[in-house]
């Protein structure tokens, strides 16, 4: 395995960049990849706001419009497993500024779409191009980085990205106070042009020519079906997976928990996600900048999904009237801790189960990516299944996803063994 913390960039067209102009831009590939990675979060929660003045200008039902966010959320998990194995054949940059392209395309219609079914078929693209920025990103890091530094710079990837469904609402509400829906997706495609320039621009290859995959769609299929025939990448994924889940379960059951079950107002429901978010932010920094290299990495990622776990089973007794009527702020402290783990859990299971994969890097952060999604679609739905009279179905799934994510963790990954290999 190379040595840690050392970066080597290369470009089709200039030759291998020498290893102090890496340095030199290290914060400005930060931003970019953080960008690459908070540029869906935005386009799914910048549109939040405009949902019921979407329904009205396209005079169609609700639940119609709803599948916009589905169809938005389906191409992202869809999207990666096509992007990124097309990044291990033709190296990063192509399929990047392809997909970023589309993507510019895909928003832009979508601004101008008169209907609904126009409007869906257009965000279903928008995803599926928009998943090239979420998996070549993580891919990138992978060629970049190894061991604690890999770790460390995921940790620094989630302050960007962690920030983007904070200020996405907010920023979708400020749109709509100037303009109509419409104007959502126009600042989208800026944001897409820019971010297209500065990959072009700055954002040089990663991968050199003979460390790509010569291969088909069959090559590519095998290559992930030897990744998941690795027990510990798939232990990895899986426990990553999982306690994405609980993060899908909080943010789909919060508004209504907080809200309807609590009694709280909109602004006070917009005060508690926003801190639960600087919680996430706040632990992923400590683990970037004060665990990672003097802990290892997998003992930081059992407490994480132990921390998960037991704020899980208090939220369960709490909201199952075992001590009473806890009301909101014991509610709320719970899932500020739950929230808070993830920023030890979500980094260390990507940064692990990468530092596995250096032969492909792509086809790795793809099921990375689609797995987290699909398992979190599969969970969300679940949070309402008994009605809106209690949050017990919340904490259910949380407390499910969390045992299983640990249990994959300790049976699969097996950590004590990995000092004397695997």
């Amino acid at each position: 395995m190379p040595e840690s913390g050392r970066a080597t960039t290369t470009d089709d067209h200039i030759g291998p960049a020498p290893a102090a102009s890496t340095r030199r831009a290290g914060l400005l590939v930060t931003l970019v990849l953080g960008g690459l990675t908070a540029l869906p979060p935005l386009s799914m929660d910048m549109y939040l706001p405009a949902l019921p003045e979407v329904t009205e200008a396209l005079r169609s039902p609700a639940a119609t419009i709803q599948l916009t966010l589905t169809a938005c959320l389906a191409g992202m998990a869809l999207g990666q497993l096509v992007v990124g194995p097309m990044s291990d054949k033709w190296g990063r940059r192509r399929p990047l500024l392809i997909g970023m392209i589309v993507y510019v395309l895909a928003t832009a219609v979508c601004a101008f779409a008169p209907s609904a079914a126009l409007l869906i078929g257009f965000r279903l693209l928008q995803g599926l191009a928009g998943a090239a920025g979420i998996v070549i990103a993580r891919a990138i890091v992978r060629d970049l980085y190894d061991g604690v530094e890999m770790a460390r710079f995921f940790s620094t990837l989630m302050l960007i990205s962690g920030a983007a469904p904070i200020i996405a609402p907010l920023i979708g509400g400020q749109i709509l106070r100037i303009t109509d829906w419409r104007g959502v997706f126009h600042v989208l495609t800026a944001v897409g042009i820019v971010l297209t320039l500065v990959v072009w621009r700055f954002l040089h290859e990663t991968l050199p020519p003979e460390r790509r995959h010569a291969g088909g769609v069959g090559d590519a299929l095998r290559t992930m079906r030897g990744l998941l025939a690795d027990r510990v990448f798939t232990g990895y994924m899986l426990a990553g997976g999982l306690a994405f889940a609980v993060l899908f379960a909080y943010i789909s059951a919060s508004p209504f928990v907080v809200q309807e079950i609590y009694g709280a107002s909109p602004q006070t429901f917009s005060l508690l996600f926003g801190l639960n978010s600087i919680g996430l932010v706040v632990v992923g920094q400590i683990n970037g900048k004060l665990l990672v290299g003097r802990v290892s990495l997998d003992k930081v990622l059992g407490w994480g999904l132990g921390v998960i776990l037991l704020a899980a089973l208090a939220l369960l007794l709490m909201t199952s009237g075992v001590f009473g009527e806890p009301g909101l702020v014991a509610v709320a402290a719970g899932l500020f801790v739950l929230m808070s783990a993830m920023g030890l859990a979500m980094p260390n299971t990507n940064a692990q189960a990468l530092m596995r994969t250096p032969h492909a890097a792509g086809s790795a952060s793809a099921l990375l990516g689609t797995s987290s999604f699909l398992i979190g679609a599969v969970a969300s739905p679940l949070v309402g299944i008994a009605g809106e009279t209690t949050a017990v179905p919340m904490a259910v799934v949380q407390l499910v996803c969390a045992t299983a994510a640990l249990a994959c963790f300790l049976l699969l990954c097996r950590p004590w063994r990995a000092r004397a290999g695997q």
